[in-house]
C-alpha cells in the first residue's frame, strides 16, 4: 500500500469513529427526551465532509501513484 493509500485508509478510520460518536450522542440525546439534534451535531457533521474531502483526495493520489 502507497503512503497515499495508508492515509486514506486511517482517515476512513477516524470516520468511522467519527460516526459511532455522532450516533452515540444522538442516541444518547434521544433517550434524555431531546426533541432537536446536540448542538454537536452540526460541527461533528462538518468534520465528517471536511474527512470526506481528504479520503477522496487521498484516494485519487494513491491510484496515480
Amino acid at each position: 500500500m502507497t503512503a497515499y493509500g495508508d492515509l486514506e485508509h486511517r482517515v476512513r478510520s477516524v470516520l468511522a469513529d467519527l460516526d459511532d460518536l455522532a450516533f452515540d450522542q444522538l442516541r444518547e440525546a434521544v433517550a434524555d427526551g431531546a426533541t432537536s439534534r446536540p448542538a454537536s451535531d452540526r460541527e461533528l457533521a462538518k468534520a465528517r465532509r471536511s474527512l470526506e474531502k481528504a479520503a477522496a483526495i487521498l484516494g485519487r493520489l494513491a491510484d496515480e501513484g
